[in-house]
C-alpha cells in the first residue's frame, strides 16, 4: 500500500498520530510505504516519524515541496487554511513514477480498522474516490458548477488512480480551474477537486472518512438536505457512526483541543500517546467553545435545523477569523 500525506510542523504530531495507527491496525499487510510532502518539516519532526515507522519495520519517505506558492503563477487565497492543504495537489509530480494508486490521507485522520479492503475498492474508471460530505452549503456547489442533485466530496480521504492522474494532466487541469476562479473557493483545496473534476469521483462509503460531527445527523436528515446521499445506504450510514474505519476529526470539535467532548476523541489520545510526542498538553482558551460546541450537537439531533441556522449564520465569520489567524502569524 502507498499512503500518502502532506504536513509542515505544525500538524507534525497528528500526522504522527495517524500514521502511527495506519500501521498498528494494518500490521497483517505485506507492505506499506509512506509518503509525505514536507513543507518544510524540520529534522526534529522528520527524525520522530522515522522513530514511527522504524517500530513497525516500515518504509517513510519524505519529499520536500518548499515554498508551495512558487507553483502557482497567480495569487492563491486558502480562506486562512494553511497553504499546505494544497499539497495534495501536487502528487502527481511528486510522488515516484512507479505509485500508479495511493490513499491520501489528512493529518487530521486515525484509523482503527484494517484499510486493505479500502485499499482494493475498484474505483470504476473514476479517477480517484472519495466519501461524500452531504451537509456543504447549496450556494458553494452551484459557485464551483454543481447542481442539486450531484455529490460533494470530502477532500481528506482520497483514493487516487494516480497512473490515470497523470494521464489525463489532472494537475493542470486543477490549476486552470482555480485561476479561472481567481485563486479563491470557499472550501480551497475541495472545491477545486469538486469542480476540476466533476463526474470523473467514484462514491466511497462513509467508514471510510467518518466526520464525527455526523454521529448527530439522522440519515433521512442527510438525504433530504442532499438527496445524492442516496447513494448511501441507511444501513451503511449506521455502520460508519458505530464502527468507522477512519475517523477525520475535521471541524472545530478536535481532540488536541482542551475542554472537546468528541465522542470519538479517545482514539486519538491513545495513538498520540503512543508517539514521540507523547504528553503534548492540549491547547487551551477554548473550553468554553468547546462546551457550547457539543451542545450543539446534541441540538442538532433533536432538531438539525438549528445547525443549519447557525452553519449558515456563522460560516463566513469563521473562515474570516482563520484568515485573520494566518495575518497574525505572518506578521
Amino acid at each position: 500500500m502507498n499512503i500518502l500525506y502532506a504536513s509542515n510542523d505544525g500538524f507534525a504530531r497528528h500526522l504522527g498520530t495517524s500514521m502511527y495507527s495506519l500501521f498498528d491496525k494494518n500490521r497483517g499487510a505485506e507492505t506499506i510505504t509512506v509518503y509525505v510532502l514536507s513543507l518544510g518539516l524540520s529534522e526534529e519532526n522528520i527524525e520522530k516519524l522515522q522513530t514511527i515507522a522504524k517500530l513497525f519495520n516500515r518504509e517513510l519517505i519524505i519529499l520536500e515541496l518548499g515554498d508551495i506558492r512558487n507553483k502557482f503563477d497567480f495569487d492563491v487565497d486558502t480562506g486562512g487554511y494553511d497553504i499546505s492543504i494544497m499539497g495534495r495537489l501536487f502528487m502527481g509530480e511528486m510522488l515516484p513514477e512507479h505509485v500508479d494508486r495511493v490513499l491520501y490521507l489528512d493529518c487530521d485522520t486515525v484509523i482503527v480498522r484494517s484499510i486493505e479492503k479500502m485499499w482494493k475498492t475498484d474505483l470504476c474508471g473514476a479517477i480517484f474516490g472519495a466519501v461524500m460530505e452531504p451537509t456543504i452549503y447549496e450556494a458553494v456547489k452551484e459557485s464551483i458548477g454543481l447542481g442539486t442533485e450531484d455529490g460533494y466530496y470530502n477532500s481528506g480521504v482520497l483514493l487516487v488512480d494516480l497512473k490515470r492522474w497523470r494521464e489525463e494532466r489532472v494537475q493542470e487541469k486543477l490549476m486552470q480551474f482555480l485561476k479561472e476562479k481567481g485563486g479563491a473557493l470557499f472550501a480551497s483545496d475541495q472545491d477545486l477537486l469538486n469542480g476540476a473534476l466533476k463526474g470523473s469521483i467514484h462514491t466511497l462509503m462513509p467508514v471510510c472518512n467518518f466526520f464525527p460531527n455526523y454521529r448527530y445527523f439522522s440519515y433521512q436528515t442527510l438525504v433530504e438536505h442532499a438527496p445524492s446521499y442516496k447513494i448511501v445506504s441507511k444501513d451503511e450510514f449506521k455502520k460508519a457512526k458505530k464502527h468507522p474505519m477512519i475517523i477525520h476529526y475535521m471541524g472545530d470539535e478536535r481532540p488536541w483541543i482542551r475542554g472537546n467532548l468528541n465522542h470519538y476523541r479517545l482514539a486519538y489520545e491513545r495513538y498520540l500517546e503512543k508517539t514521540p510526542w507523547a504528553g503534548t498538553p492540549k491547547q487551551k482558551g477554548k473550553e468554553l467553545y468547546m462546551l457550547i460546541y457539543h451542545a450543539m450537537d446534541y441540538a442538532t439531533a433533536i432538531c438539525p435545523e438549528i445547525r443549519w441556522y447557525i452553519s449558515k449564520k456563522f460560516g463566513m465569520k469563521a473562515v474570516m477569523s482563520r484568515k485573520k489567524q494566518t495575518g497574525e502569524k505572518k506578521a
